[in-house]
């Protein structure tokens, strides 16, 4: 066998591996303060273990951009076991809260100015022990950005990372540095504001990726909020039934 078809055939093994993947896991867009505490707690276990933040009696790990009105708190269940969780934040001229705006005002205040609109996810978490066994979960955790940024019909996906971090943005979602370096309150490390294009991206990393795809009823279920209408408690993956090849664009539901 040539490099080339190893190539594939690592690249096919690795997808099906994250498909297969998605059929045990759920999402729950938070309804109830229970399930938020519960998210806040696992991201206090997983700061502290890095040694980011400093010990707390009360074990949890939240901040006020957890109260804002554009936030979407979302944890992903594994055969029902919270495993990871992600923050987003939509941000627009009327609602400006995200961790981008709160670390770097003078980058992104400038261009929301413009009417420039984002999606800010942030409080990437995962179990540590879950994440070494299936290391797949930082993908279908991270998907959720991506279906946030196709929903809303973003500008731009900011990502509020650690340096190190960088290059991985940069091949999973052609992401491009947008400031320097900087210190973030609370954290015991530096972080550097990146954004993905969502324009010019976003077909892209739906060819490369295509677990990352979404119907637009999965994508309604998750990020909308109609008055007086309950919120679902459960949001399946549909990546599934958008790509019968594993290629091209999410079509609506």
């Amino acid at each position: 066998m040539d490099n080339a078809s190893q190539s594939v055939g690592r690249r096919s093994h690795f997808v099906q591996s994250l498909l297969d993947l998605l059929e045990r896991v759920e999402y729950r867009p938070v309804t109830f303060s229970e399930d938020l505490e519960e998210i806040y707690r696992l991201r206090y276990e997983a700061y502290r273990r890095e040694g980011f933040i400093p010990a707390d009696e009360s074990r949890r790990c939240a901040d006020e951009l957890d109260e804002v009105p554009n936030v979407y708190p979302i944890g992903v269940y594994l055969d029902g076991r919270l495993v990871s969780s992600l923050r987003i934040h939509h941000v627009t001229a009327e609602h400006r809260y995200s961790a981008g705006m709160w670390a770097y005002p003078d980058i992104v205040g400038p261009m929301i100015d413009k009417g420039i609109e984002f999606v800010d996810p942030s409080r990437f978490t995962t179990d540590f022990d879950i994440s070494q066994e299936y290391p797949a979960l930082m993908y279908l955790t991270l998907r959720l950005g991506v279906m946030a940024s196709d929903y809303f019909g973003a500008d731009y996906c900011l990502q509020v990372v650690r340096p190190e971090h960088g290059p991985f943005y940069r091949r999973t979602f052609f992401s491009e540095p947008l400031a320097e370096t900087r210190a973030y309150e609370g954290l015991s490390f530096a972080v550097q504001l990146y954004g993905s294009h969502v324009p010019e991206t976003l077909g892209k990393i739906y060819r490369r990726h295509p677990f990352f795809m979404s119907t637009r009823t999965e994508q309604r279920l998750m990020f909308q909020r109609d008055a007086g209408q309950l919120r679902p408690l459960t949001v399946l993956p549909t990546a599934r039934f958008v790509h019968p090849d594993l290629d091209g664009r999410p079509v609506p539901a």
